[in-house]
Order: structure tokens, then sequence, then C-alpha cells
């Protein structure tokens, strides 16, 4: 059913898209429409994939990378008190400057290869993933700890089986947020300097007006974040059981 539904909105996008295209009667190098993008897409499709492993690559790393170095930062700010009034200032205004204008340094400093890509990818998902994880490690309700200290649990046992537990859906929640904004990171990258990458073949396609072709690599990083929030997704409820809730889960409710 879900299948279907997915399906059924593609189909309807696409209509939207071939109808806008009719509408406005914008030339093939301006807005082509969906067969024309599907066609590029069959024709350079070793092209594409070629970059498109460049650029998974590069997300995953980051989103390796952001994902446990934010952990890391909220299990700090939970276990260190001492360090919190130093480290959440920082936090705050390291999200002050935007990551885009950081991109050229991060070039200067890292050249132009996957690690300047995969630093950008992870300096976007650093925030979101500590922030939420602090959150649901800072919310653990109090009677439950009071319990365990009650019962002579010490402050490691209470960390790792009250709090982290119980800021499971918390950390849940940032990294579907991680997910999204993952590819952001590592095109932005891209499109700063690189050789290789979507990012790359769509600045390249766009200044030959292969307008077709940017649109594929454009649908197929579309695709490759999609699918990347809903494995996670699909991940954590296997994970987290009890933790249900989904886009899939409130589309029901409201049917």
């Amino acid at each position: 059913m879900n299948a279907l539904r997915s399906l059924g909105i593609a189909a309807g996008l696409c209509g939207l898209w071939q109808l806008l295209v009719w509408l406005t009667d914008a030339p093939h190098f301006i807005l082509p429409g969906p067969l024309r993008v599907l066609a590029a897409l069959y024709g350079n499709i070793g092209l594409i994939l070629q970059h498109a492993g460049v650029t998974l690559a590069e997300i995953l790393l980051g989103l390796l990378l952001g994902v446990l170095l934010g952990l890391g930062s909220a299990l700090t700010l939970i276990w260190f008190r001492r360090l919190r009034p130093w480290m959440l200032p920082i936090l705050v205004i390291s999200q002050s400057i935007p990551v885009f204008a950081l991109a050229p340094v991060l070039m200067l400093w890292l050249g132009y290869g996957m690690a300047s890509k995969v630093a950008m990818a992870t300096l976007i998902i650093y925030f979101p993933v500590t922030a939420a994880c602090y959150d649901g490690l800072r919310h653990t309700p109090a009677a439950w700890l009071e319990l365990a200290r009650t019962l002579g649990a010490d402050k490691r046992t209470q960390l790792l089986q009250i709090r982290l537990p119980s800021a499971l859906p918390a950390l849940g929640s940032g990294l579907r947020v991680a997910a999204s904004v993952a590819p952001i990171g590592a095109v932005v990258g891209e499109w700063v300097g690189s050789s290789t990458g979507l990012g790359y073949l769509m600045l390249h396609a766009n200044a030959r007006m292969q307008v077709d072709l940017m649109f594929a690599a454009l649908l197929v990083l579309s695709l490759m974040a999609v699918s990347l929030y809903f494995l996670i997704d699909w991940l954590l409820r296997r994970l987290m059981p009890w933790q249900s809730e989904t886009l899939f889960d409130d589309a029901r409710e409201a049917e």
C-alpha cells in the first residue's frame, strides 16, 4: 500500500511538472519535461552512476563522522557538568556561521578531494545530532534517576542503562534530520571545488546548457536523499519498536 501511494505521489508530481511545461511553453533548455529528463538519465546512466557513487560515499562518511562527533559531544555535556558553560556557547556561536561560507576555507585547508566534502557534510550534521541527543539525555525523567540512585546505581550505570535508552527517540529524530541535510553539505562542497560528484556534474551540465542532464543528476540526488532517509527511518523502527511514530503512521492515522 505504501509503495502504491509512493508511486501515485511520484506520478502526480511528474504530471504537474509536465503540465507546467505545457502551460508555460518553456523551451527545453530552460525547463525540460520529465520524459526528456528520463531519456537523459537513460542515455547517461553510466556517467551519472559514476558521479553518484562519489557523492554517496561523501554523504555516508559525513553522516558517520557527524553522528559520532555529535553523540560524543552530547555525552561530554552530560558527563562533565563544568564543561557545559564553556561548550554550549561555542556550539551556539558555531551555528551562527553559515556552513556554506566555510566551504572555500575547507577547500583551502583540505584540498579539492573528498576530505573537504566529507568535512562539509560532517559540519552540517553535527549540530542537529548534538542538540537532539543532548536534549534527550537532559530530559530523562527525574523519577527514573531518583529510583536508580536509591537502588545504588552509580553515574556510569545511570548513563548507560537509563539516560541513553531514554534519549534514543530524541537521537532518532536527530538522525532523521541528519539524513535529510547530509546531501546538502556534500553537494555544496562539490559546487565550490571538485572534479567529480553529482554537484560537479550539475555545474558541468549547466555550463554546457545540458539542462536535461542537470535535472537527471538532480533527480538521482533526490532519490539518494529520500532512500537514505527512509532507510534510517526503517532501521530506527526496527531498533526502537516501542517508538513507532513515523511519517507512515501519521499518514495512516489521517486516513
